[in-house]
């Protein structure tokens, strides 16, 4: 169990770091943006699918 915290929590740091460096993670291509009047609606369907699919492969190698 400590190891799989320590491993999330680098896991956070390093995605953190790479949004510090410019990665424009939530405003990438295929992310949803609704505006009418004052009512703005924001999904961010690839930001969502690029992440399910990153932690994917991290749980897939926490099994082994």
């Amino acid at each position: 169990m400590g190891k799989a915290l320590v491993l999330i929590g680098v896991a956070i740091a390093l995605l953190g770091l790479a949004v510090m460096a410019g990665l424009p993670l939530g405003r990438l291509p295929g992310d949803m943006v609704v505006r009418r009047g004052s009512f703005t609606f924001y999904f961010p369907l690839t930001t969502s699918v690029l992440l399910s699919v990153l932690l994917t492969l991290l749980l897939a190698l926490f099994r082994k």
